[in-house]
């Protein structure tokens, strides 16, 4: 079974960086893509970046672009989200989640909280 195992939250000013981390296990890191979502209090949890399993394309919402990057490191079967140039806005519970190739988003982290805050 596969499983996902978070980290990497915490507060940070506005303007400032974190990078989340997604440790993957049980299973062909390589034959899943990676995903990463959040949602803040009030608000439908929402696709923020993710990374195909086979070229390893990406796809950003508009609210990130350019300002994060999703990734996948196959020596250690980790996802991690770097995100840059924070802001309020950014403040949620962030998921990474694993696909079995095409599928959809079947396996979920535990989530980690961000906070945005001066």
């Amino acid at each position: 079974q596969v499983r996902l195992v978070e980290s990497g939250g915490g507060l940070v000013q506005p303007g400032g960086s974190l990078r989340l981390s997604c440790i993957f296990s049980g299973g062909t890191f390589s034959n899943y893509g990676i995903g990463w979502f959040r949602q803040a209090p009030g608000k439908e949890r929402e696709l923020v970046a993710s990374i195909s399993w086979s070229i390893g394309s990406t796809i950003y919402a508009d609210s990130v672009k350019g300002r994060f990057t999703v990734s996948k490191d196959y020596t250690k079967n980790t996802g991690h989200l770097q995100m840059n140039s924070l802001e309020v806005e950014d403040t949620a519970i962030y998921y990474c989640a694993a696909r079995f190739q095409g599928s959809a988003y079947r396996f979920w982290g535990q989530g980690t909280q961000v906070t945005v805050s001066s």
